[in-house]
Parts: structure tokens; C-alpha cells; sequence
């Protein structure tokens, strides 16, 4: 049955749980603060532009093939626009409101907003540079992204034909006037302002057509030669069929984005309810930002202007083509020859060795899986396995984004059919899979499944997996956590580890963090994992302490950490404090970093790097020396599925899970987070004023071999496999760094 429970108790709790992580809040500082501040910290909003101009910079890769290259153009305008219907939106809102709460460098939301205004357009205009570029270079392969004017009287006349036939009856011109109010314009919609005349004493007529969403953005002629044309271009061309008797006096295209978050009210008492109807709302949503392409008739301009209510600060108007992120479509175009080689994931090596049985295979040792260079099918075949055997008695989920066609929904479904308990925490607000994550909940409710959403307040981000067997010794726990989601399609495209586990203090702790989450039975003490907000990034200081302890007493001192993001000030502040007392801390950090690196007198002994290749780097791992240079036999390695944010530490339910076992704990030190720390091919170094610069090896050092690709090198070995045997044989070549001799 589902669980909604009293907001009341959740309200009560989460209050008192506050309390305890949010700490008293800080003073308001003055314009030399400020100044400080900027000095010391990186604004999370500029930080993410930045990140976003290096995903940018990979469509101008001249290594990457160039299908792969305009993928990461479209990339770089998703992130973009989920940018702006987030965190522009939610910059705008409070200014609007008269917030003037200042970030982590002591800008306010007016300053943090006209400081994105400036990056936006120089994003903006780059990624048209890198669109016409592409374009040349596509071409010269047989791929035309093309303007109907390039094409001969045959392909035009197939567009006009396609266009009668298959576009006209999917739009509707609505005229704009008194009697017609202008048409609601949903989010991330696209369309065509008419400008019309018919006879000389008839006043204009303004009509709009929308772009339907479910049309394709880029239609395809026929023939060997792969020509496009995007689908606007159509109606553009086209508009006398729609418009008979009238002329076309001018034209405008246009986009707009709406503010897309969801803010959950503490007086819903139904949270799926809520969703519904907030789903709905955000489809409606203020408008954010709007996009006009550079020829847009003047009249037109002035009536969306108008219409939209935009402030005029965030009005773009394009130098190309509108709505970049579609063009992930031609991307599909079968050229092998464009894009990257084929790659297969790898399953366990040790899973096959138990002739596929998950649960023989970890019982005997724990098995550390790196996606998406091991398969994630075996962590489907995992619970799979779970809902057929017999001897499984209960099985636990937690569910943050699985995707549409979901093989662990299946897997659940097919537990709780065959008579055995089944859980699932459901976490609705995951943004933009709510709707999603609703479907599920429903599904998996109607075969049997116990469904829980968890907390009011606080999204359950934890990814574990809890499987009850019972045995001739009696009931054994068998647990997976993951830094990843259950969702089969970002595991290919991910970078993850998925740990598995029959360590029985590891099991009790998951029992521990199910019955937070489903009962609110805040876990006393737990025995090996931490957990969020009650209690990890106390734990994370506590480790840190302990290297700046190691530091003072002249013993080696180090911090390794592989993280999305970094942005929790007091988790800057800790690492700051380390640095000044000599600890050698390294960060490989995808995406915001608000911490400076190499700063004098701050943070002279930190280097944050960003990967970016092709791979998205979505692992999050935390390693302290112990007393011992790292890479070493004695550190002290966690997993965890908590970002360094305010969201993930205090929050957030998050797990940070310590690795035991010797040989998950080499794979994970000594080939993850080595082989990261160590590329050069793919890493971007942060300088000290935030800014990024890519690490290129010279010329002669890539002829004798010396530049390290850690992607390729995953791709290209054993990697992790579930086998330890590999460790040794296919270590980072030429460039493991000796362990002391401690």
C-alpha cells in the first residue's frame, strides 16, 4: 500500500533535524567581505557556466569524430536550457521578491544574474561559431544541415510535397487580435509570428503557429546523401499554403523557456497528488528566457516582448539557429565512420565464474563493478535473480531515476507477484523524472509492491539495494550501493561503481537507512556507513581532521575525492584548513567547483581537475591517507552517493559507505581514482581564479606515449571485472605512484 503518512510527524522531524545540520546562521557582511569572499570562493552559477563551456569546447575537439562533436553541441544547449529554467529562474524569483541573500562569493541575485547575462550571449554566440563550423565539416562528408536555397528544384520540390502532406495538417495558424487572445506557449515551445496583409485598406493581421512537439525538428530528404532541413525553415518557405490570399509582410521566430522547478509546499498532505498538479503548472511556468532569431520582424519582436513579460535582460537574440539541443538528432544518422568506435560492456569475470550466479559470487568475496565499462545488466540480473529465487524473502529499493523501459521495475514487480515483501522508496521529487517516477509508483503498487516516497523535505538520493536470502547458516544479507542511478540507459553513458556486498554489518546499517527512510527510525549509531543529513559530513570532517592531526605531527597527510560538485562551505572551509597544514589534497571534480585551487595562503597544496570526454564522470569517491602517502594499502576509501552541496549533506538521504574488502579497495584507489587523478587528455587543471585550462601534452611527449586517456584505458583493460587478479597486471601503465613504504 502506499505511504503518504501525516505531513505533520515529517514537518516535526525535519525541523528538529534542521536544526542540527543547518547551524546558526551566518552574519551579514559588508562590501569588504564581499570582496573576500569573491577572493576565496567561486560563484556556483559562473562555475557551472564555466563547466558547461567545457562540455562547449568538445564540439571543437578536433580528435572527437564530428557526429560526436555536433552530440556535444546539443549537450552543452540541453545543459543550457535546463540552466535557465532552474537556476536563472530561481535567480529571478528572488530578486524579483526582493531577496537579497548573497551567494558563496557575496554576490546577490541581481549581481549573480546580469554576471550570467554576460557569459550567457558569449555561450550563446560560441555555440553558433561551433554550429557553422560543424556544418562546413559535415558537409565535406556528405552531411548537409542546409538551407532550402542550397537545394536543386527536385529536393525542393519533395520539401513543398512533404510539407502539404505531412506538416500542414499537424499546425494551426491562430490569428492575434482583440477577440483572440494571444496563445499560451508552453514551455520550451517554439514558433512563427506572421505579419499579414490582405488588401490595401484591411489592417494587418498577426497570426502565430506553434511548432508542434511532436513533429520532427529536422526532416530528413530522401537519398543516399544525408540532407536536413530543420523544420521551421519549412514554415517559413511554406507559409502562402497556410496564408491563401494573404501577403507576408514579416516573420519571427521564436522560443521560450519557463521556470521549471518545483517547489514542495509543507501543507501538501498528498505528495503524489501534489506532483500531479505541479507537473501541470510547470508546463505553464514564468517566462524566463526568451529566443528570437537575429531577422525577426520588428513588429513581431515588440508584440512577443511584450506578451511574454520578460525582463529585457534576458531577451536573446540569436545569430543562428534556435534551440541547439535538437540537433542530437542527426546525430542518429547511420556513419559509423563519424562517430565514436563501438564499445561493449564487459561483464563480472567473477559473476561468470559462478556460472551467473550473483549471490554464490558475492558471498564468496565483494565485487566492486566500474559502468559503463562492466555491464550494468548485472545489477538487472542481481534483483532479477533476487525475484525468482525461492530463497529470497524480502527485497528493499530505493528509486531516484530508472528510466522509461526500466528492467528493475520489472524485476520488483516480478518479486512481489511471486509472494515475496518488496519495498520501494520512490522518490517523486527527482526533477524532471516526477511524472516518470509517478508512473512507476503506480505500477509498482497495483502488483503488491510496499511503495514509500520518504521524506517531505528531503529528497532520498541513497542508491541501495537490500536482498534478504535465507540460508543453511539462516538469514543473509546481500546489499548493492551504488554512486549511480538505476537507469539502464545512463549507465552506458555514465560513469559509476556499483558496489555488492554479504558483509553483514554492511547489511544491518541498510536495514538501518530502509527504516529511516520508510519508518523515520533515526538510526542511534550505525557500523560502518554514514548517512545524511544526520550525520556524514560530520563523518567527512572527522576524516579530515584526522589527515590535518597526521599533517601537524609530521606524518604524510592527503585527501583524494572524486565529486560532481563542490560547493558546501563548510566543506571548502575544512579543506582550506587541511591545505594551510600541509595536507596534499587532490579533487577531480566534473562540474561547480565553488573552491579555489592554488590559491597563496589558502589553498597552495590543492589541485582540482574537471574530466570531460566521452564518458560522463559520475562516480563519487572519497580516499584519506591514514598516515600514509596515497595511493596507499592503509587508506581509508569510501563510496557515496552525496555530492560536496548543501543539498546532498544537509538535505538529502545519502549514504558514504567505507570499503573493506582489500581487493575492492585496491580497484577502487588504485585504478579509479588513479587513473583519473593521472589524465591528461581529457582534464581540464582549475587555476587560481576559477578558470579552467586544458591539460594538453606536447607533441613530443605524445609520441613517446606519455599522455594518459583514463576512458581508453578502461575500455582498453580488464578494468575491474570482478576480478583482483587484474589489479596487478593491467595497473596504470608507467604511471602508478609508488606507496610509501609504511
Amino acid at each position: 500500500m502506499c505511504n503518504t503518512r501525516p505531513a505533520r510527524g515529517r514537518r516535526r522531524l525535519a525541523r528538529r533535524m534542521n536544526a542540527f545540520t543547518q547551524g546558526p546562521a551566518e552574519p551579514v557582511d559588508g562590501g569588504s567581505a564581499a570582496a573576500a569572499a569573491a577572493e576565496r570562493y567561486v560563484n556556483r552559477e559562473l562555475s557551472w557556466l564555466s563547466f558547461n563551456r567545457r562540455v562547449l569546447a568538445e564540439s571543437e575537439n578536433e580528435r572527437y569524430p564530428l557526429l560526436e562533436r555536433l552530440r556535444f553541441l546539443s549537450i552543452s544547449a540541453s545543459n543550457l536550457d535546463e540552466f535557465t529554467m532552474i537556476r536563472i529562474a530561481g535567480l529571478e524569483g528572488q530578486a524579483t521578491r526582493g531577496i537579497e541573500t548573497t551567494a558563496i562569493d557575496g554576490l546577490d541575485p541581481r549581481q549573480q544574474l546580469a554576471a550570467i547575462r554576460e557569459l550567457l550571449l558569449a555561450v550563446e554566440s560560441r555555440q553558433q561559431r561551433a554550429l557553422g563550423a560543424l556544418r562546413d565539416l559535415l558537409a565535406e562528408e556528405g552531411i548537409l544541415i542546409a538551407e532550402i536555397d542550397q537545394l536543386d528544384d527536385t529536393q525542393q520540390a519533395w520539401l513543398e510535397e512533404y510539407f502539404t502532406t505531412d506538416i500542414l495538417p499537424l499546425i494551426t495558424p491562430q490569428a492575434i487580435d482583440p477577440s483572440h487572445p494571444f496563445p499560451f506557449v508552453a514551455n520550451l515551445g517554439m514558433g512563427v509570428l506572421f505579419r499579414l496583409k490582405r488588401g490595401r485598406r484591411q489592417p494587418d493581421l498577426v497570426e502565430m503557429v506553434l511548432i508542434p512537439s511532436g513533429a520532427p525538428r529536422f526532416v530528413r530528404l530522401p537519398g543516399k546523401q544525408a540532407v536536413y532541413v530543420a523544420i521551421e525553415k519549412l514554415i517559413g518557405r511554406y507559409a502562402a499554403q497556410l496564408f491563401p490570399g494573404f501577403k507576408i509582410l514579416g516573420d519571427g521566430l521564436f522560443r521560450v523557456l519557463r521556470d521549471s522547478d518545483i517547489e514542495v509546499e509543507e501543507e501538501a498532505e498528498d505528495l503524489v497528488r501534489y506532483f500531479r498538479t505541479a507537473i501541470q503548472r510547470r508546463r505553464r511556468g514564468r517566462a524566463v528566457l526568451l529566443e528570437l532569431d537575429r531577422d525577426c520582424d520588428p513588429a513581431a519582436e515588440a508584440l512577443l516582448r511584450e506578451q511574454f513579460d520578460v525582463d529585457s535582460a534576458m531577451v536573446v537574440k540569436s545569430e543562428g539557429m534556435l534551440g541547439l539541443r535538437h540537433l542530437d538528432a542527426i546525430c542518429g544518422e547511420p556513419r559509423p565512420d563519424l562517430k565514436f568506435a563501438p564499445f561493449s560492456p564487459r561483464y563480472p569475470e567473477r559473476i561468470l565464474a559462478h556460472d551467473g550466479d550473483c549471490f554464490s559470487a558475492i558471498r564468496e568475496k565483494d565485487i566492486v563493478i566500474q559502468h559503463p565499462y562492466e555491464s550494468f545488466e548485472v545489477v538487472v540480473d542481481f534483483l532479477h535473480q533476487a525475484a525468482t529465487d525461492p530463497a529470497v524473502v524480502s527485497i528493499k529499493q530505493t528509486l531516484y531515476r530508472a528510466g522509461d523501459q526500466s528492467p528493475v521495475i520489472a524485476a520488483l514487480i516480478d518479486a512481489a507477484q511471486a509472494g515475496k515483501a518488496v519495498t520501494a522508496v520512490v522518490e517523486l521529487k527527482a526533477r524532471f523524472d516526477e511524472e516518470r517516477n509517478i508512473r512507476w509508483a503506480t505500477e509498482l503498487e497495483r502488483a503488491g509492491v510496499q511503495v514509500i516516497y520518504g521524506f517531505m523535505e528531503w529528497k532520498t538520493h541513497a542508491k541501495v539495494s537490500l536482498v534478504v536470502r535465507r540460508e543453511e547458516e539462516g538469514y543473509r544479507t546481500y546489499c548493492h550501493f551504488g554512486t549511480g542511478n538505476y537507469h539502464p540507459i545512463n549507465a552506458r553513458i555514465y560513469t559509476d561503481l556499483s558496489y555488492f556486498t554479504a558483509d553483514p554489518a554492511l547489511g544491518r546499517d541498510a536495514a538501518k537507512l530502509f527504516n529511516f527512510v520508510t519508518g523515520y527510525v533515526e538510526p542511534r549509531e550505525t557500523e560502518r556507513i554514514a548517512i545524511s543529513p544526520i550525520g556524514l559530513k560530520a563523518k567527512l570532517f572527522e576524516l579530515i581532521d584526522r589527515e590535518i592531526a597526521n599533517a601537524h605531527a609530521g606524518k604524510p597527510a592527503g585527501v583524494w575525492a572524486k565529486l560532481n560538485s563542490i560547493t558546501h562551505r563548510e566543506v571548502i572551509d575544512k579543506l582550506y584548513e587541511a591545505s594551510a597544514a600541509g595536507v596534499e589534497i587532490q579533487l577531480v571534480v566534473r562540474g561547480i567547483c565553488s573552491l579555489r585551487a592554488g590559491v597563496p595562503g589558502v589553498s597552495e597544496n590543492i589541485q582540482v581537475k574537471s574530466i570531460i570526454g566521452r564518458f560522463l564522470e559520475h562516480s563519487r569517491v572519497w580516499a584519506f591517507g591514514n598516515g600514509h602517502r596515497l595511493p596507499s594499502k592503509h587508506a581509508d576509501v569510501f563510496l557515496t552517493s552525496a555530492d560536496a552541496m548543501s543539498r546532498n549533506l544537509d538535505r538529502r538521504v545519502e549514504v558514504l559507505v567505507p570499503i573493506v574488502n582489500k581487493t575492492v579497495h585496491d580497484q577502487v584507489l588504485e585504478q579509479v581514482m588513479l587513473a583519473n587523478i593521472l589524465d591528461t587528455e581529457q582534464s581540464w587543471q582549475q587555476q587560481p581564479d576559477g578558470q579552467y585550462e586544458r591539460m594538453r601534452v606536447g607533441p613530443e611527449a605524445e609520441a613517446e606515449g606519455e599522455g594518459f586517456n583514463c576512458h581508453d584505458y578502461f575500455m582498453s583493460n580488464p578494468s575491474l571485472s570482478g576480478r583482483g587478479a587484474a589489479l596487478k597486471a593491467g595497473a596504470v601503465p608507467k604511471l602508478r605512484l609508488e606507496d610509501d613504504p609504511g
